[in-house]
């Protein structure tokens, strides 16, 4: 039985899709309840890297949880950290990079992406369903823009974040009904047969 690749092992570059000249191998974006951190998980098990969640950087470097920061502080003080964790991690990551649900919603966190996607990166949009994120974050209300009804107020998020989300994206997967693996096989296939000009 062949033992599994350490976890911060080395990547394997016959496992690995295309790389782009910098940056993270690939980056995730989408909605709450899309999977990001999931898949992003089982694409770093896939290729031997890392993953890194600009959520989990943000909550580092401010010293507290994201709830938090948006009670104290407010949305456009998060969205400011939200942008410089995203920044960094484009700057300095060589694994897998999932964004926060609204981190394209900064200027200039769409021009880092876009200066990403043009020295070859991938941004894969993880596009889910009402019906099916529900039961993946539970919809509840703690959750700093959910208050009031939680089902509507995804649903207008998504509604008005989905063309940014479609704008930013170099492919669009959708993840209803799929398991995380099943989603990074997908990723991983279409960043091959893309490599390959099918």
């Amino acid at each position: 039985m062949t033992p599994r690749p350490a976890p911060h092992a080395a990547p394997d570059p016959g496992a690995l899709p295309p790389l782009p000249a910098h940056g993270p191998l690939v980056v995730l974006c989408g909605p709450m309840g899309s999977g990001k951190t999931t898949v992003g998980r089982a694409l770093g098990r896939r290729w031997s890297v890392d993953l890194r969640d600009t959520d989990a950087d943000v909550e580092r470097r401010a010293g507290t949880d994201i709830p938090e920061i948006f009670r104290a502080h407010g949305e456009a003080e998060f969205r400011r950290l939200e942008h410089e964790a995203v920044a960094a991690a484009l700057a300095e990551h060589r694994g897998v990079l999932a964004l926060g649900g609204g981190a394209v919603l900064h200027p200039g966190t769409r021009e880092a992406l876009a200066a990403y996607v043009a020295g070859g990166g991938v941004v894969v949009f993880l596009d889910v369903s009402l019906e099916h994120a529900a039961p993946r974050v539970g919809l509840d209300a703690s959750r700093p823009l959910l208050q009031g009804d939680p089902r509507q107020r995804w649903a207008d998020i998504m509604a008005e974040r989905r063309p940014t989300y479609e704008a930013v994206a170099t492919l669009r997967v959708p993840t209803d009904g799929r398991t995380a693996g099943e989603v990074a096989r997908e990723i991983e296939r279409r960043l091959r047969a893309a490599a390959r000009g099918a």
